[in-house]
């Protein structure tokens, strides 16, 4: 099971998982073992920059981390979108920021509601973050919440997209893909209805994720987000406008034995040792 999909049966909502130019095909390029200078080139290659990952991977987000420090010493000063914090939490991140002294630790803290555990920060493994937030206070960045929370991610699922303010019309293509992405990471466990049903919360934070982006594509922009939500086929780049889109990559990065997806650059890093998620899904009694 890939985990570019969080299960959805336990917290139901969804949590993103998942070369050059994109090809005028929107076929992905060679897959290239990953390589800390061939990512910092890529990144440097377009202004705005959708950089993804295997959540709980420690080698991708040491490569990450390498290749975005290259990217700030060449003088780039990107907005860093990150959607490890709900967007409800951007008043207190950026109060954190700007406290004298403030650190990877004290911005968490302050931007999840009062701890690395904190309810809004709940699920994330921080001391795999902590680097991106202590490079943007080094160098000095905007830090900006991209991230649709659980309790929003719900209500989105119960009324759907547009009493939400999103956009209800999403093409047949990307409702497919998600729907048989999520189905496929929830181990036989989710039928085709359910899964259906789940694809307004993966949209939801696709859309607002390129909302984002637009608003911030002048700046240029560097968007940490899980490989589901980069894909090129039905993720944020879907969402982004056309100007956007030109100026724009789309990285995955995955683990050697996942299944292929479409991005404009794959790399390739080793798997991360993990329990097997099915077991742990199949023994909830959530179900």
């Amino acid at each position: 099971m890939s985990l570019c999909y969080a299960p959805l049966l336990v917290a139901f909502v969804l949590v993103g998982c998942a070369q050059a130019p994109p090809a005028p095909n929107g076929v992905a390029s060679t897959v290239q073992a990953a390589d800390p200078e061939r990512l910092a080139a890529v990144l440097r290659s377009r202004p705005i920059v959708l950089l993804g990952e295997v959540h709980d991977n420690a080698t991708q987000h040491a490569l990450r981390a390498q290749a975005l420090r290259a990217l700030l010493r060449s003088g780039a000063r990107p907005a860093l979108l990150m959607e490890q914090f709900d967007r409800e939490r951007q008043a207190e991140l950026d109060r954190a920021l700007a406290q004298p002294g403030a650190s990877a630790d004290s911005v968490i803290a302050g931007a999840t509601g009062g701890g690395t555990s904190g309810a809004s920060g709940a699920g994330w493994t921080w001391s795999l973050y902590r680097p991106y937030i202590a490079l943007a206070i080094e160098y000095r960045l905007t830090i900006v919440a991209a991230n649709v929370s659980r309790a929003d991610t719900r209500a989105i699922v119960r009324d759907g997209l547009a009493a939400h303010g999103f956009d209800a019309n999403v093409p047949v293509d990307i409702e497919e893909i998600q729907a048989r992405t999520i189905a496929d990471s929830h181990c036989g466990l989710l039928d085709a209805a359910d899964a259906r049903r789940l694809v307004a919360a993966q949209v939801a934070r696709d859309q607002f994720m390129a909302r984002t982006i637009e608003a911030l594509a002048p700046r240029g922009v560097v968007l940490l987000a899980g490989n589901g939500h980069v894909r090129s086929d039905a993720g944020v780049p879907r969402w982004l406008s056309a100007g956007s889109r030109a100026r724009s990559v789309a990285i995955g990065l995955l683990e050697q034995d996942e299944p292929a997806a479409v991005y404009d650059v794959v790399m390739t890093t080793p798997g991360q040792a993990r329990p097997d998620p099915c077991e742990a899904l199949r023994a909830s009694p959530a179900r």
